[in-house]
């Protein structure tokens, strides 16, 4: 007899493999959902716990005397989770809150678009609307009983003692998801710093979140707190800042840039520490807070005179002949010229026929008095002596590139590391720049000779202009400039305290500041001497700008020994340095040194601020914006 194999063995044990798999595949997914996946889990907590975010107060800002700047105000965001919302009287709702029906819709609809708000989830708490005031706040309190599913969640809203320093301060605004990705520290409806110092130091000011759980019943109604708060955390507020900004200094030189675009920047050359950094235009910072926000952003970055941006870090200008002092350093220290080497001026540089133009002036001259009367010749041949000195250099590239490097580390052409966001390089060209340009290595001076005298390429900034003036005042060397004097709980950045040198020496920066001195007591700078109770120092810039007048510069510090504060100012459009740059540092000056205007002075302060040098459109503006 013949043993046959059963014919439904193999397919028996097939099966019974398959039934095995497919049951593996259950229990891992049940444990997945149950242990691993804490959004399930999320779900089956909300069902018993609500946990309510706590969120810290912003640190507070003071000014360098301890006048408080910034500080926080109690707001409330109005919470709804939607699957509680049941027998829910939306009329009396939009009621109690003083909103439309229709409004009431659109906020819903906004909550629940997943794709504009990616985190909702009908189980966990939504932001449904924001920054009620304390009245509103009241009035939901008292009836929140009747609305079941909606929560009132606690926050803090910046507010603002003086309408000075919008830039300088920046603003908060809603995270957007690469803020949530980056860092998991933010959920949606969190704020952020968005500008300014709220942006640079978020990481101090934002403190931590807590978190309060609450206990529900079946029906979803808070019970109190679970197991009497052993498992809540408290919220920690942010870190206080100190600025090294005086808030009077600011203020008067906001008050006295109205109606002007540009910048006044000083720096206590010391330390580094900027006391006042305005930039014109700007904004008072309460319009960047409540529920005006939006609107109101919408026209400052709509208005062509971009009030949003801190001209004072971001702008890029010529410098002009405030760079003739940095020139004449580089040259020093090449060895292209001496203290006493002379040039001869003939109201022009003679080997271009006369280009670039000068005034007149004695001739010939050594530096000091070539800085005194901002000599454009003197400097067109210094640079030409420079370039072709081939003892020293075997070519012109050569010796490019070390003044190039000579002005970077006079801090020039490189971002100073600022502690505010938006700070720009700046542009000082390097040979290889002009072997482009020109498509040759065998390029001479004559093709780049207006450098010479701050213009051509090089562009700066007015924070890398006002450093200059503080490292001129040191006699070679500078502190990173910052706006932030002190945090309560930590110290300040080594960033900030480390020094840094320019490598040129001592006694010839001695003879710039001579030559500085004397073009305030009987060059081009005289407006602003304030001798004989201060000795100032200064160099004054007329910047040419292809898109209109030219802009008025000034740079300088005082005193010329022990020197207290350095100071740049820019007009944009403002022509000669000596027509608005140098009135307004003599008044800046005034304003530090003596803490008020003397009556000596009060003719010029009224016509500085009386002076329009903007478009009728800006001023249109001005008036809807309040902008400053």
């Amino acid at each position: 007899m013949t043993n046959k194999k059963d014919p439904y063995s193999k397919r028996s044990t097939i099966i019974g493999i398959t039934v095995a798999i497919i049951a593996v595949i259950y229990m891992v997914q049940l444990f997945n959902l149950q242990i691993v996946d804490k959004k399930y889990r999320g779900f089956a907590d909300s069902n018993a716990f609500y946990k309510k975010t706590l969120y810290p107060s912003r640190g507070a800002i003071f000014d360098r005397n301890n006048n408080l700047v910034v500080y926080n105000q109690a707001t409330y965001d109005v919470m709804m989770i939607t699957r509680e919302l049941k027998d829910f009287d939306t009329l009396d709702f939009c009621n109690t809150l003083k909103i439309e029906k229709e409004t009431f819709l659109e906020l819903d609809s906004l909550m629940r678009d997943s794709r504009r708000n990616p985190g909702y989830s009908s189980y966990t708490p939504q932001r449904f609307m924001s920054k009620l005031n304390v009245r509103e706040h009241a009035m939901l309190q008292e009836k929140l009983y009747k609305f079941p599913g909606i929560y009132i969640q606690n926050r803090t809203e910046r507010q603002y003692k003086y309408p000075n320093m919008g830039l300088i301060l920046g603003y908060i605004a809603e995270v957007d998801k690469n803020a949530i990705a980056a860092d998991d520290y933010y959920s949606r409806g969190d704020f952020i710093g968005k500008s300014g110092i709220e942006a640079s130091h978020e990481a101090d000011l934002r403190g931590e979140k807590g978190v309060e759980v609450l206990l529900r019943d079946a029906h979803g109604r808070i019970q109190g707190k679970y197991e009497d708060g052993a498992h809540d955390k408290m919220p920690v507020s942010g870190q206080d800042l100190t600025l090294s900004i005086d808030m009077e200094l600011q203020a008067y030189g906001e008050y006295l840039m109205q109606n002007k675009i540009g910048s006044i920047i000083m720096i206590e050359p010391k330390t580094g520490e900027i006391l006042a950094m305005v930039a014109a235009p700007s904004y008072d910072p309460a319009l960047l807070t409540g529920r005006d926000f939006g609107e109101n952003f919408m026209k400052l970055a709509r208005d062509p005179y971009k009030p949003l941006i801190n001209r004072a870090v971001s702008g890029l200008y010529p410098p002009g002949s405030t760079f003739k002092p940095a020139q004449g350093l580089v040259f020093l220290g090449s060895g292209a010229i001496t203290p006493d080497t002379r040039y001869g001026c003939a109201g022009g540089y003679p080997p271009l026929g006369g280009r670039p133009r000068c005034h007149g002036h004695p001739s010939p001259l050594s530096l000091d008095p070539a800085i005194a009367t901002s000599c454009n010749s003197f400097f067109c041949y210094g640079l030409t002596a420079m370039l072709t000195n081939r003892t020293k250099y075997k070519n012109i590239n050569e010796a490019f590139d070390k003044w190039k490097d000579q002005m970077v580390l006079f801090g020039f052409g490189n971002k100073l590391g600022v502690d505010l966001p938006s700070e720009k390089r700046g542009f000082i060209p390097n040979s290889k720049f002009y072997s482009k340009v020109h498509q040759t290595d065998n390029w001479r001076a004559a093709n780049i000779i207006s450098i010479a005298i701050g213009q051509g390429e090089i562009l700066t900034t007015p924070l890398q202009i006002a450093n200059f003036a503080a490292l001129t005042a040191n006699r070679g060397h500078y502190y990173v400039p910052h706006v932030v004097k002190k945090l309560k709980d930590q110290p300040l950045d080594k960033t900030y305290t480390t020094r840094h040198e320019s490598g040129i020496a001592r006694e010839f920066f001695e003879v710039t500041v001579s030559g500085m001195a004397h073009a305030v007591t009987g060059g081009t700078c005289r407006g602003i001497n304030l001798e004989p109770e201060i000795e100032v120092c200064g160099k004054t810039g007329t910047s040419e700008n292809p898109h209109g007048d030219d802009h008025s510069l000034f740079m300088g510090f005082a005193p010329k020994d022990n020197p207290q504060v350095a100071i740049a100012v820019i007009v944009e459009n403002g022509r000669f340095g000596a027509s608005n740059a140098v009135p307004i540092g003599r008044l800046m000056m005034q304003k530090f040194f003596k803490d008020s205007i003397p009556p000596s002075d009060q003719w010029l302060e009224d016509r500085i601020v009386n002076t329009t040098i903007l478009p009728n459109i800006y001023l249109r503006n001005r008036q809807t914006l309040n902008v400053q």
